[in-house]
């Protein structure tokens, strides 16, 4: 069985929620495809998928058979080389087997070549290298993905304003008529506004040539067997206007009828406008992936064969010497090899304090060199970067969709045909019921409901959220995996965390060194000893061993056997002795005696200190006091999830009095000690089994067990190693104050969230019956439809303004306020206390 694939890709042509769930439907129907999730706001369909099962080009190919676009990457490329129409046709063909490339037009003319292909399968620099492994040279991409995207939505913003404006223009006389005749003004109005003929030949390209687009959505949906927005206000529209039509040029056959151009044509004007306005403001959704992008290098100097060449950060390869100069921002990850500087790292992890990079030191592309030049070789190119697996985190997590959504898109499932029902149902009560024979009224009330229901706002009230709260979350070094879990850290009431690297520094230094018995007053043997012994752990402790030893005595040499015992220490041969460094268990185990040093055991302990027991050929030898200073921020982020109402738990392998020490400094009330690394998740299931929602916090590889065990798991590092991978929510600041930001973060989306599902569920729950009991103007229907989507999304964006360090924020004075305002609210209280 081959393995799980991922792809996403641009769909085009949704105009609400049901198309999205139509297009997920077919695409989760596909065999070989494990999972399809479309989001409506982004416009974004992300699959996973067994390639020897189906491939890419069928599942693109169900979309278009569902009646929507895909939207695909476009490069120009400059040609050099060519010298006849046959290198443009061998170019042509080369770049057309590429899988990935949808299609490529070479021009020899202009020696240009056009190639529109699937980012998600093929990158730009792999079709530059089709190219020069042709024989020829392809220089200079005019612009980026999101740069055509955006020049794309642009242009579609751009049209829909000229149809908006041009459909306003028509509607405008109408919407005169209609305000004269609802207030009595017909000595003001003039003569001609009256007259069908012209009322029909302002409403007729309104009809059919601004809502064009509804028709035609309207066809597609129903051709699939489903319904959408567009088949609403299409069907609701179509009614006023033809029998407006009838009324005007077969008057015999209805009488003296009023006719309602007015209706069909400022409906469409109205939800063009609310369309264009939800189209820019959901532009705005996507401003953080966008942000990231902007901080990419675009050239590298490199030194080649002697030569230093800027060369496009594309061309870069792994392996490559790069040269950086004071201001210059960092091209791709990498080592330092040459030189010194100070690099701010303040757009990645939010910390604004440069940090120190000399040889030896890794550098994270797009960071910005301060002082000095360096050079680094590059270790991370393309997609590798921490900057590329930040933004495909977030471009995931943003197209992802929360279980608070499953029940909008239940909803929505059903909502336009229970509209449909609805509609008819009080056409039908109003004809033979309410007023029999009022074939007007019965008309205009089956309008009403048609076009005051909004799927939109349904299906726009989580995605939208969830895309501001992601990016903002990123924007202040978050990155938040899916929706799933920025839901879930709300609910969070208990947290693990780990003590080495987390609550601590996860730097340990040898401060104390006691020898005994034979070896007492012997302390520079003895740390060399034991600084062979601990050389090939990668232990915290037995490395601060180690490099104390290689700091005092100089070079070490490997010893003649090491075994490395997970939890409990090491056991080597140093000079033809054989020692033992760890726990008092490790002791116990090999029956070597430690009651006599039990007393400067606990004295280290008493101080925070962990206690390194050392015996030497079966006999105690000495204490080693190893100690890992708190983060300055800890105890500061520990009062403040204590204020959210969270139960804090530290989890340590460190013996109780180490851990008590440790906890004590920091406030924490709850210690886990003595536990070893395989028993970290048994310990978190435990608290989940008492009922608690529980998450852990760690560094993202030792404790990869409990991460994943915890409800949510979150990892606390640069963002540059296997962190990224490992947790549920990585912090890229290297300090616990994020957790109490993405908890906050939270807190505030599922707030967001739950205020604009009350919107869209209430404005529905109350206009449809209203609309159907015939107190509602379809004109009014329309507009109030049309701006209830843009609400929501309005709404959504007020997270941008939010700030998820506003508890730590020094420009916060009153923090005691602050802090109250972070309280979990009640499950009734929507709204946020002011």
């Amino acid at each position: 069985m081959s393995d799980i694939k991922k792809t996403s890709f641009k769909i085009t042509g949704m105009s609400c929620a049901a198309c999205a769930n139509r297009v997920e439907k077919a695409l989760s129907s596909l065999p070989g495809v494990r999972s399809a999730r479309v989001n409506f706001a982004l416009e974004n369909a992300a699959v996973e998928y067994r390639p020897d099962q189906v491939s890419i080009n069928e599942i693109q190919k169900r979309v278009e058979e569902t009646g929507y676009g895909i939207f695909f990457s476009k490069a120009e490329l400059k040609l050099d080389g060519m010298s006849c129409a046959a290198c443009a046709a061998r170019i042509e063909k080369a770049l057309n087997s590429l899988p990935g490339v949808i299609k490529a037009g070479v021009n020899f003319a202009t020696e240009k070549a056009v190639v529109n292909y699937d980012e998600s399968r093929i990158s730009l620099s792999e079709i530059k290298k089709a190219v020069s492994d042709a024989g020829y040279g392809a220089t200079g991409a005019e612009g980026s993905t999101v740069e055509m995207e955006q020049q794309e939505r642009e242009r579609e913003i751009s049209r829909q304003k000229r149809t908006v404006i041009i459909s306003g223009i028509l509607s405008a006389p109408l919407l005169v008529y209609m305000l004269s005749m609802v207030f009595g003004l017909h000595d003001v109005v003039p003569g001609l506004f009256y007259n069908p003929y012209f009322q029909f030949a302002l409403a007729t390209p309104v009809q059919f040539w601004a809502g064009w687009s509804f028709y035609r959505e309207a066809y597609i949906a129903l051709k699939g067997r489903s319904a959408n927005m567009s088949v609403l206000v299409a069907l609701g529209t179509s009614a006023a206007y033809f029998y407006s039509v009838g009324a005007t040029f077969f008057p015999a056959r209805l009488g003296r009828a009023e006719v309602y151009y007015e209706v069909g044509a400022i409906i469409i004007t109205l939800v063009l406008l609310g369309k264009t306005l939800e189209t820019i403001a959901k532009g705005r959704t996507t401003e953080a992936i966008k942000k990231l992008l902007g901080l990419q290098a675009k050239t590298a100097r490199v030194v080649r064969e002697g030569q230093e060449l800027e060369i496009p950060v594309e061309e870069v390869v792994a392996g490559d010497l790069v040269v950086v100069r004071p201001g210059e921002k960092i091209p791709v990850d990498g080592v330092v090899r040459e030189g010194y500087s100070a690099v701010d790292e303040s757009m990645l992890t939010g910390e604004s304090i440069p940090v120190d990079k000399k040889a030896g030191d890794e550098v994270i592309g797009a960071t910005i060199n301060k002082l000095g030049t360096f050079k680094f070789e590059a270790t991370k190119v393309g997609r590798d970067t921490a900057l590329a697996q930040i933004i495909r985190i977030v471009e995931e997590a943003q197209g992802s969709k929360a279980p608070i959504q499953r029940m909008a898109d239940v909803i929505s499932g059903y909502f336009v045909p229970a509209v449909l029902l609805i509609a008819v149902s009080a056409f039908l009560f109003w004809y033979y019921i309410r007023l029999p024979g009022d074939f007007t009224r019965a008309l205009i009330n089956f309008t009403a409901v048609l076009v005051i229901a909004c799927p939109c706002a349904l299906g726009l009230a989580t995605p939208t959220s969830i895309m501001v709260g992601t990016g903002k979350g990123a924007e202040k070094g978050i990155l938040i995996k899916s929706g799933e879990y920025l839901e879930k850290a709300h609910s969070l009431t208990a947290l693990v965390l780990d003590k080495t690297g987390t609550i601590t520094k996860g730097e340990p230094d040898l401060t104390d060194l006691i020898g005994v018995g034979e070896y007492e007053g012997k302390n520079s043997l003895l740390l060399q000893l034991a600084g062979r012994a601990e050389k090939n752990s990668e232990h915290p402790l037995a490395q601060a061993v180690y490099k104390k030893a290689l700091a005092e005595t100089g070079k070490l040499n490997d010893p003649e056997e090491f075994e490395a015992i997970p939890g409990h220490g090491v056991n080597a041969v140093v000079e033809g002795k054989k020692l033992l460094l760890g726990t008092r268990k490790l002791m116990k185990d090999n029956q070597v005696e430690f009651e006599s040093v039990l007393g400067i055991i606990e004295e280290m302990e008493d101080r925070g200190k962990t206690a390194v027991l050392m015996a030497i050929d079966g006999k105690m030898a000495g204490v080693a006091g190893v100690a890992d200073t708190v983060k300055e921020t800890s105890a500061e982020a520990i009062k403040a999830l204590k204020r959210l109402g969270i139960e804090v738990w530290m989890i340590t392998g460190d013996n109780r009095r180490t851990a008590g020490a440790i906890a004590r400094q920091v406030g924490i009330d709850n210690v886990m000690a003595e536990v070893l690394p395989e028993d970290k998740a048994q310990q978190v299931q435990k608290l989940r089994q008492q009922g608690k929602v529980v998450g852990m916090v760690g560094d993202g590889i030792n404790d990869a067990p409990a991460l994943v065990t915890a409800d949510v798991g979150f990892a606390v590092g640069t963002g540059t190693d296997v962190a990224i991978e490992a947790a549920d929510i990585t912090l890229m600041r290297g300090d616990l104050r994020g957790i109490v930001a993405s908890i906050d973060l939270s807190r505030a989306t599922i707030r967001n969230i739950k205020q604009n599902l009350f919107w869209a569920l209430v404005y529905n729950t109350l206009g449809i019956p209203i609309a159907a009991a015939g107190l509602l103007n379809p004109v009014i229907a329309g507009a109030a439809m049309a701006f209830s989507s843009v609400s929501v999304v309005t709404n959504a964006l007020r997270l941008k303004r939010f700030n998820p360090y506003r508890y730590f924020d020094e420009k916060v004075k009153d923090k005691e306020r602050v802090s109250q305002r972070m309280l979990p609210l009640p499950a009734w209280k929507i709204k946020e206390k002011p």
